[in-house]
């Protein structure tokens, strides 16, 4: 048997052994087929995936079953996941002064011909927003022999009574607030707002802002002698933009510092106690710190924000360790082929990508863990990447002798005494009405 075989049956027996017998092997069976690529060939579709991994007909119709009605929930998956992968000591939890970057992210399962979806999403090549799944995206980064890592811990659905992106939002936010450590630093996208991080109760966070981003200072401008006191402060614009053929200056930073980095000379630029531009000064308004990243690579620097003083390097470094959150999607959707889907049953639409979020993760941690594999003679010097792992497992049926843990069987039940074909059906025939 082929080594990444083992490593692969051993992580998918780890987080199927404990949900209920006789489902745990169904979803086993599942999770195989999407962490082999099967729904890539089949563009999507469930079934002939299921079929295209060896199982026959009754196990492929016990795991359908448990990915629409299984009793199981995904949080308890992330659970045994996450314990497994710590318990290994090879991914290492990243610090900067004393904070582990939680990267939260929202990503789409796009399906324009889904009904009754009320979501929607931006999608690039449309250029437009399309009906979506969306579900929110909770992950601790660490590192794997140099190699950031993600490790989710938490996906997050819409509530059911307001499935919108905003509602989204909120809800995830209130999930981070609940679950977040005493060392954990919330990172987010330019997609999140202060404002509505503030009105979620962050005490902390590091979120990107866009480059047009403006404040003011919590302290009253020097009194000109006549009218009234001013009631806002100073309007802040962290940087220079041209508006209307005039050049409109960013103000002096209140603090600057420069530091090396990789073999590159980096600058930040840091201005401190700034609230949003509608607030008042006062001295109980939510204030937060505004830093300006310079790299000579690039020619606009990162604009950041957060309500806590970090260093540059903690800056840049919290920042940057965000970006693994991507490539859990990435991987589900694109390198496991989850971005068609055709399930539409209320709980399968959502069922679907957080098992295909799952599988990205498993197979990125796995591919970090075990030797790269080349895609053919000319891959010299092969990364350890996803798609790479992925390949490796293409084609391969599920390894039906491969020795399960006990838990891992179908379960006995008894159904002589139940009607069987026709007989079984639960219909009843509609009363005609006068």
């Amino acid at each position: 048997m082929l080594e990444i075989v083992q490593q692969t049956m051993m992580a998918l027996c780890v987080i199927t052994q404990n949900v209920t017998i006789g489902t745990n092997l169904a979803l086993l069976h599942f999770m195989w087929m999407l962490v082999s690529g099967a729904l890539l060939p089949s563009r999507g579709a469930v079934f002939p995936a299921l079929q295209a991994v060896g199982l026959v007909p009754p196990a492929v119709r016990r795991a359908w079953a448990a990915l629409h009605s299984g009793d199981w929930h995904i949080a308890d998956l992330l659970t045994t996941w996450g314990a497994h992968v710590v318990a290994a000591q090879e991914w290492q939890a990243t610090h900067y002064e004393g904070y582990v970057p939680k990267a939260v992210d929202t990503t789409a399962f796009w399906r324009p011909a889904l009904r009754d979806c009320q979501t929607k999403h931006y999608q690039p090549q449309a250029g437009k927003a399309l009906p979506a799944i969306v579900v929110g995206l909770i992950a601790r980064v660490g590192r794997i022999t140099g190699r950031r890592i993600a490790l989710p811990t938490a996906i997050v659905r819409p509530e059911t009574a307001d499935a919108t992106e905003r509602a989204l939002q909120a809800t995830l936010l209130a999930h981070v607030k609940a679950t977040l450590a005493a060392d954990e630093m919330p990172v987010f996208d330019a997609g999140f707002k202060i404002k509505v991080l503030q009105a979620a109760g962050l005490d902390r966070y590091v979120v990107r802002l866009a480059e047009n981003f403006t404040a003011r200072r919590n302290t009253p401008p020097p009194a000109k002698g006549k009218g009234p006191d001013a009631e806002y402060g100073e309007l802040v614009r962290p940087l220079a933009r041209t508006r209307k053929g005039k050049l409109i200056p960013a103000p002096p930073p209140d603090r600057s510092a420069s530091w090396t980095e990789d073999g590159l000379a980096l600058r930040a630029e840091y201005w401190d106690a700034l609230v949003l531009p509608d607030v008042k000064v006062s001295a109980t308004a939510a204030t937060f710190n505004v830093a300006a990243i310079y790299d000579p690579r690039f020619r606009t620097p990162w604009l950041l924000a957060a309500p806590v003083k970090l260093s540059g390097p903690a800056w840049r470094g919290l920042y940057r360790d965000r970006w693994p959150v991507e490539q859990i999607p990435l991987a589900g959707k694109q390198m496991l082929g989850g971005a068609r889907q055709f399930v539409f049953a209320p709980a399968a639409r959502y069922r679907l990508p957080e098992l295909l979020l799952l599988a990205g993760a498993v197979v990125t941690y796995l591919a970090a863990t075990t030797p790269a594999i080349p895609t053919g003679f000319w891959d010299r010097q092969p990364k350890p990447t996803p798609g790479r792992f992925r390949r490796g497992l293409a084609g391969q049926p599920f390894p039906e002798n491969y020795p399960l843990p006990a838990r891992l069987r179908k379960k006995a039940s008894v159904f002589a005494h139940l009607a069987m074909g026709i007989l079984g059906h639960r219909r009843t025939k509609a009363v005609a009405t006068a």
